[in-house]
């Protein structure tokens, strides 16, 4: 129902009960499974469901790689956070043959994730580069930070406080020189790299 004035809202189907298929259509099953059920299953779900399928499986996997696992396949996109949106294009573009000549520029990938997802997104992001492509990632998370072959810190701030470039070079470089540029990116960063030390 659309509202100028309020949010939309969505009412289930009165007919089909939220199933948005008609009967005879979710009659029609694949293992068992009609596309309703299949809609609702997770991207986790739904790689072992299509594992003999190889052409859906590798798409799957793909999104599963980018650490979108926990969205189902039937998932409307407005509800989609920015960052999870980002990742289905990331794995959208991971899905076709490499040129090794593209530039992916992402913004705040991270965005909702687990921790363990985000290891995932990191190994995904260098795979790219390995692969001859170039990536820009506006990010706030130390453990992309950390990863990256050369950082741009603005700041001092945020907001009208900002702006400015106030230390940029390798992780070490900008770890290295935080008292003197008053980088919080490379206070911390020192601060991973003292951590790293110790393990």
């Amino acid at each position: 129902i659309e509202m100028h004035f309020l949010p939309d809202i969505n009412v289930v189907c009165d007919v089909c009960n939220g199933a948005r298929y008609n009967a005879q259509t979710l009659e029609i099953l694949y293992k068992g499974k009609n596309i309703a059920e299949v809609l609702n299953m997770s991207i986790d779900e739904a790689v072992e469901f299509f594992k003999a399928v190889p052409k859906i499986a590798s798409k799957l996997t793909t999104l599963q790689d980018v650490g979108l696992g926990y969205i189902t396949l039937g998932q409307n996109a407005v509800t989609l956070s920015g960052g999870e949106a980002q990742r289905v294009k990331l794995a959208k573009e991971l899905s076709r043959s490499d040129t090794g000549n593209t530039l992916y520029i992402l913004d705040e990938p991270t965005t909702g994730l687990h921790f363990a997802d985000v290891d995932r997104l990191v190994k995904v992001l260098n795979h790219l580069v390995d692969l001859g492509n170039s990536v820009f990632v506006i990010e706030h998370n130390m453990d992309v930070i950390k990863n990256c072959d050369y950082i741009v810190d603005m700041g001092p701030e945020g907001g009208a406080k900002g702006g400015k470039v106030i230390a940029c070079g390798s992780v070490k470089d900008v770890a290295k020189n935080y008292k003197k540029t008053g980088s919080y990116t490379g206070e911390f960063l020192a601060q991973e790299l003292e951590e790293m030390k110790k393990k």
